[in-house]
């Protein structure tokens, strides 16, 4: 105890809270910071996402998408190649084809051919001598009358001189007729005119054997 005499402080009340300068300073609460910290960070991972992420999923801001310039079309050359290519050949199959392939077989029936007039040797034949020689002409006659043939005129040769013995016949229906005689008297000059007014002729010319 103190030897001091008892003043006005020395007088403790029952209440037990202090007051005038003897009550306690309270400390001031400090502004916690790690909301803060935390709403940043996630906005960084916000912000990293977006750029990294995004364009690689074609999501872009709509304040990019009018920086994105688009390329021009490159102009391809509409012109054909001049050399052609490999692939446009025709492709050389070894494999023989499964289907048999169409051959043409001649046919077993004889092709139509025009048969030849039938020798008609009543047909009148008119002999002349073209070549001078005396007594020609009934010579040749009588050879053409032996065969069987019919007889119309023997003389001289009255018109264009001839270089050689000759047959004329004047229509088409003759010259069956006309080639027997030939074949008949070796005379192979056979000349269809319609000049002659008989049907065959027969001229003996210069050399006639």
């Amino acid at each position: 105890m103190t030897k001091y005499a008892k003043d006005e402080f020395d007088q403790v009340p029952q209440n037990t809270s202090r007051q005038g300068v003897h009550r306690d300073a309270q400390e001031t609460p400090r502004p916690t910071l790690w909301p803060v910290l935390t709403v940043g960070a996630v906005a960084l991972v916000l912000g990293l996402v977006a750029f990294l992420v995004l364009p690689n999923l074609g999501l872009v801001a709509p304040g990019a998408a009018s920086s994105i310039t688009t390329p021009a079309p490159q102009q391809t050359s509409t012109a054909p190649s001049a050399a052609p290519t490999e692939s446009s050949a025709p492709s050389a199959s070894s494999e023989p084809s499964g289907e048999p392939s169409a051959e043409v077989t001649p046919s077993e029936s004889p092709s139509a051919t025009p048969s030849a007039a039938p020798v008609d040797k009543t047909t009148p034949v008119a002999v002349y001598n073209g070549a001078g020689t005396a007594g020609l002409a009934g010579r040749v006659a009588g050879l053409v009358q032996g065969d069987g043939w019919v007889l119309s005129t023997v003389g001289n040769w009255g018109g264009l001189p001839q270089q050689t013995s000759v047959i004329f016949y004047n229509a088409p229906a003759q010259k069956s007729n006309a080639e027997a005689l030939g074949t008949l008297l070796g005379i192979q000059n056979i000349v269809e005119t319609p000049e002659v007014q008989q049907p065959l002729v027969v001229v003996a010319g210069p050399g006639f054997q």
